[in-house]
């Protein structure tokens, strides 16, 4: 992947950083007024636009008399299982898991990423919140992120803070950041892989010394693995879970349906590793957050049975990036992802992000999101996402087919 341009932020507004304003609130107001100059074609949200499996409304019939009852707090008993059963065949575990002890349902992944940090803080150690003098823990976050992971962190009562991307790293946060200093007032460290915009995964040396040196330092992971089947190269990513060893202690997991199977309505996720981050979530779950009604997991159990649907759109992605191949080649630092469904474009030299998502708008009425509203500037005011732009290809085929050269259109 292309390196980040790293230019002095804007002098004009402070930024808010993506954990604490929706990049597609600020979108919407940075847009606003302006009226778009062809028919309006979003390739802002990375929400799926694939047919959903043929199967999900036969399932949901057959099961609607779960709609009846409160669903369990911990899901069904069969909807860990396939869960515990998915991660088996997917990845190359020490072990299997446990689908009592080690898996939890969730209404979505979001919901367990953003309550993770919460968690975290419960489950830190004496020892570790007393070495933090009164202080608030840190919670350590890639740049760009999901902004749910700023917003769970916030609400947590912590400090996050954005870790700096190395020379030469390809987007993966930088692991010599992660001094004993750093490590000693964190207890928690949000990462993706494939990562979201940029597609970056991370090889599985890269992981191992990751929870290597956050065990060292009483650190949990929180892997955000949403993207891990949509891959455009020859292997699958290398899990979390592989290398956290027989116990994967102080290891998480987070997956759903919404990217893997065109799912993004269905809201079901869940999440798998360390038993005691399991065992605690699910009581907080049981006050605190939303259950996932039976009829939507039964949809899961079948889906995450079946990998023929999850081939053929995995298929489509890799279409639509050939197609970003041709159009793009050599034109604002484009190159072909490891894997997600997003293209990360260099616009510095039409203005940087926010520039170029107004004039697509303007030119050719094609939404997309300014890069440094997914990222934190650091404290010299660099935001690493300030000249890049973000463009979904969630659309059919046939639509990103036609979209694309309105994109260089627009941009040229």
């Amino acid at each position: 992947m292309s390196e980040p341009a790293l230019q002095p932020a804007p002098s004009a507004a402070p930024d808010p950083g993506p954990a604490a304003r929706s990049p597609f609130v600020r979108l919407t107001e940075l847009l606003a007024g302006l009226t778009p100059g062809k028919p309006a074609l979003s390739l802002a949200v990375g929400e799926p636009r694939h047919a959903m499996p043929d199967f999900v409304g036969s399932v949901l019939a057959g099961h609607l008399d779960g709609f009846g009852r409160y669903p369990a707090g911990k899901g069904l008993p069969e909807f860990r299982a396939a869960a515990a059963d998915w991660f088996a065949r997917r990845y190359a575990l020490p072990r299997p898991l446990d689908p009592e002890r080690e898996v939890l349902v969730l209404n979505g992944s979001r919901e367990g990423l953003f309550f993770a940090a919460t968690m975290a803080r419960r489950l830190a150690s004496p020892a570790k919140l007393a070495r933090l003098a009164g202080g608030a823990p840190r919670v350590l976050l890639p740049n760009p992120f999901y902004a749910a992971y700023g917003a769970g962190a916030e609400a947590a009562g912590c400090e996050s803070f954005a870790l700096p991307l190395p020379a030469g790293g390809g987007w993966l946060p930088d692991l010599d950041a992660l001094t004993p200093e750093l490590m000693g007032r964190a207890i928690a460290l949000y990462f993706a892989s494939p990562a979201n915009p940029q597609g970056t995964i991370a090889p599985r040396a890269y992981l191992e010394r990751l929870v290597a040196l956050c065990r060292a330092h009483e650190v949990m992971v929180f892997a955000d693995e949403c993207y891990s089947e949509i891959w455009l190269g020859d292997a699958p990513p290398t899990g979390i879970l592989e290398v956290s060893g027989p116990d994967h202690a102080g290891v998480v997991a987070f997956n759903s349906l919404s990217k893997r199977s065109s799912l993004p309505g269905l809201r079901v996720g869940f999440c798998a590793g360390d038993a005691a981050f399991v065992a605690a979530f699910a009581e907080f779950r049981n006050v605190a957050a939303p259950q996932v009604p039976e009829p939507l997991q039964h949809v899961a159990i079948a889906a995450l049975a079946d990998e023929a649907h999850v081939s053929a759109s995995r298929d489509l992605y890799r279409a639509k990036f050939d197609i970003a191949d041709r159009v793009l080649a050599g034109r604002f630092g484009y190159e072909r992802p490891d894997g997600g469904f997003f293209l990360w474009l260099d616009v510095a030299a039409i203005g940087g992000g926010e520039e170029a998502a107004r004039r697509l708008w303007e030119r050719e009425g094609l939404r997309t999101v300014p890069g440094g509203y997914l990222c934190r500037s650091d404290a010299q005011g660099r935001n690493p996402g300030e000249n890049y732009l973000r463009i979904a290809l969630v659309q059919d085929v046939e639509t990103t087919q036609a979209a694309l050269p309105r994109l260089l259109a627009g941009l040229s």
